[in-house]
């Protein structure tokens, strides 16, 4: 299994032909305390770069961008619960995906960052 990572701050984890996405530590950091979030719904059809969620806290709205193409084909309804936002927000590389993604191009991946690159990326910013 495979991590890439987008300049907006999300990340891919790839096995086989399904994307699990999320936001980076970096990311959520920024956010702080979640207030709302809306994952895509599923049968949503992405292409890389697009819009396709938000996270909000109290004082602004961060948009969530799709780091592959392809149909969202399930989604974290725990983001949902605004019960659960602290806890999804606090581990954002696990209990905090945001949806999975089928690929339709697994050649947009080559270009995505790795972990060493993402680092120095935000390391850089």
């Amino acid at each position: 299994m495979s991590i890439k990572y987008t300049e907006d701050h999300e990340w891919v984890s790839i096995d086989g032909d399904i994307g699990t996405v999320g936001i980076t530590r970096h990311a959520a950091d920024q956010i702080g305390e979640a207030v709302y979030a809306e994952p895509p719904e599923v049968g949503t059809t992405v292409s890389m770069g697009d819009d396709m969620g938000v996270i909000e806290n109290n004082k602004a709205a961060s948009d969530i961008f799709a780091p592959v193409s392809g149909e969202v084909v399930e989604r974290n309804d725990r983001w949902d619960d605004p019960e659960a936002l602290d806890e999804l927000i606090a581990d954002p590389a696990g209990a905090g995906w945001f949806c999975k993604i089928k690929l339709s191009d697994a050649g947009e991946l080559d270009k995505l960052m790795d972990e060493a690159a993402y680092t120095a990326f935000v390391a850089n910013g």
